[in-house]
């Protein structure tokens, strides 16, 4: 093995105190205070269900993940249709509005909880391709109009304003130099907690070039790289903010929108190009099914294989057949093995 190239969240970086909670607090906030649904302190979404979310593919980005439940949830809350979404200039506004027109029905949080059948729901969404697209297709997009999960963070993006601000917490603020609205409590990346041992990651740099292929934004992966001190150990950090970079170069090229994030191989392939090696024998690490399919989609221009990474999980089984169905080569549930690799 010459490079190998890691996944962030679930791999390098345990995020079920940090993203899972920042996705299952953007719900409770947009059903709650945006909505007017009294949820009782409850949460209608688990960490379980969130995984089973994932591994019907395409929610590599959690913002779509999180819009995806949305949508799902106001399917079985009672919320009637509404297809067609009321264009807004500014994110108070969006919710000003949210909240009147919902103040029109008789809501019960009841039905977020006891009408939910996520397994047979999500089987119909992995039927028409899986992610955000799946979701919607599932649906008939009949209630697109009470989601706003689109565009700019300040103006109309409902869902990514209320996400970074409780994932960023008082780094919002640097990074956007705008107010938080919804959440001013300390950042959910600060429950971030390394998965693979320091020990391990300097092991494996001593023997083979490291690199990350992340659909985190730039920002937020060095933040935890800093964090952790784990910045100098890789060679090749390609982000989301690079995937839509190229993106909009390759839109001035052809004239039409590309995506080259996961399950797109762009980020891998960019990482190992970066690195430099001559032909090498590469593995992409990655604990979900774009992961996988990425990795598979890869070898078509380089030497590589996929691993699926497990680490403590419950649905453990679930997780494990649907990386293999999506082409794992090989399955890791230990950090430690991660040193076998060093050999092949």
């Amino acid at each position: 093995m010459d490079i190998l190239i890691f996944d962030m969240d679930g791999v390098l970086i345990d995020v079920s105190g940090s993203y899972r909670k920042t996705i299952k607090k953007s719900v409770q906030i947009y059903l709650q205070s945006c909505l007017g649904f009294y949820l009782k302190g409850k949460n209608p979404i688990t960490n379980e269900e969130i995984s089973l979310f994932k591994s019907v593919g395409g929610f590599n980005n959690d913002w779509d993940l999180t819009s995806g439940i949305l949508l799902y949830l106001f399917s079985i809350s009672g919320l009637p249709p509404l297809k067609k979404k009321k264009p807004f200039s500014l994110i108070e506004e969006i919710s000003s509005f949210l909240q009147e027109e919902t103040s029109k029905f008789q809501l019960n949080s009841v039905n977020l909880f006891k009408r939910k059948n996520i397994k047979n729901f999500l089987n119909k969404v992995k039927s028409y391709g899986g992610g955000i697209k799946g979701i919607r297709y599932t649906l008939s997009n009949l209630w697109d109009g009470w989601l706003y999960g689109e565009g700019d963070l300040n103006r109309e993006n409902l869902v990514k304003r209320i996400f970074q601000e409780i994932y960023l917490g008082s780094k919002f603020r640097e990074l956007y130099k705008l107010d938080p609205i919804f959440y001013h409590g300390k950042g959910k990346y600060l429950n971030e907690r390394l998965l693979i041992p320091r020990r391990i990651l300097l092991t494996l740099g001593n023997s083979v070039k490291m690199g990350i292929a992340s659909g985190r934004p730039r920002f937020e992966a060095e933040l935890v790289l800093k964090r952790f001190k784990l910045l100098p150990l890789f060679s090749s950090i390609v982000t989301l903010d690079d995937c839509i970079q190229e993106e909009e170069k390759l839109y001035k090229k052809i004239g039409r929108r590309l995506s080259l994030t996961k399950p797109h191989p762009y980020s891998i392939l960019r990482v190992i190009k970066e690195i430099g090696l001559k032909n090498p024998k590469s593995g992409y690490i990655g604990d979900i099914v774009d992961d996988m399919v990425a990795a598979n989609l890869a070898k078509k221009e380089t030497e590589i294989i996929a691993i699926g990474f497990i680490n403590r999980r419950k649905c453990r089984n679930v997780i494990k057949d649907s990386l293999i169905n999506a082409g794992a080569d090989m399955i890791i549930e230990r950090p430690e093995d991660l040193l076998k690799l060093i050999t092949l």
